[in-house]
């Protein structure tokens, strides 16, 4: 049954802010409560809600959640969001992932891909014309199962993924490099495969 007008979303990574969020209020609250019911008075507990407050905004907001703002992705069945920018499935090779996968292989590096642990860590997504951009994940195994299953289903099953990577052949993607600028590099140059 096909959902019209609605787009179905494979994977999903949000940018963190409200997880790092109920962190912070976690931590505080629990000094309160700790300093409240044991040690010091309920009135001399309310100091640590409002330390809280007013250093979430520089740290939890500007150091811990601002680097990450850009890890917002989404996954479709036509495209992958990253943040705002949109890459259609047509420009990523998706013969090149599909092999990959069934390798158990990444762009990335040697190391397979179900030995990836849980950390932040960048996933190559190869393009037809020989290019591959960095993603980064917080999940990065979550996300190149998830990608793997749908390159191989779109390229038609392994037997016929094996088969047209023996014949086809494609450039080896090479990973983009951010363009030289004054301000040293920054994440918008290494998005203008989008533009």
């Amino acid at each position: 049954m096909a959902i019209s007008g609605k787009r179905r979303v494979l994977y999903r990574q949000g940018s963190g802010f409200w997880r790092m969020t109920a962190k912070w209020v976690l931590v505080f609250g629990a000094l309160s409560l700790l300093d409240g019911g044991l040690l010091r008075s309920w009135g001399d507990a309310l100091v640590w809600p409002m330390i809280g407050i007013l250093l979430w905004v520089p740290f939890g907001i500007g150091v811990v959640w601002y680097p990450k703002k850009d890890q917002r992705v989404e996954l479709t069945a036509r495209e992958l969001r990253v943040r705002r920018k949109r890459l259609p499935m047509e420009k990523v090779n998706l013969l090149h992932v599909a092999r990959l996968w069934l390798e158990g292989r990444s762009t990335a590096d040697s190391e397979p891909v179900l030995e990836w642990t849980r950390i932040d860590r960048v996933v190559w997504v190869p393009l037809r014309d020989g290019r591959a951009f960095g993603v980064e994940f917080r999940d990065p195994a979550a996300f190149a199962k998830v990608f793997g299953a749908f390159a191989i289903a779109a390229c038609g099953g392994p037997d016929i993924v094996r088969a047209r990577a023996t014949t086809e052949t494609y450039p080896d993607p090479l990973p983009m490099r951010p363009r030289r600028t004054e301000d040293a590099g920054s994440w918008t140059d290494v998005l203008d495969i989008f533009n």
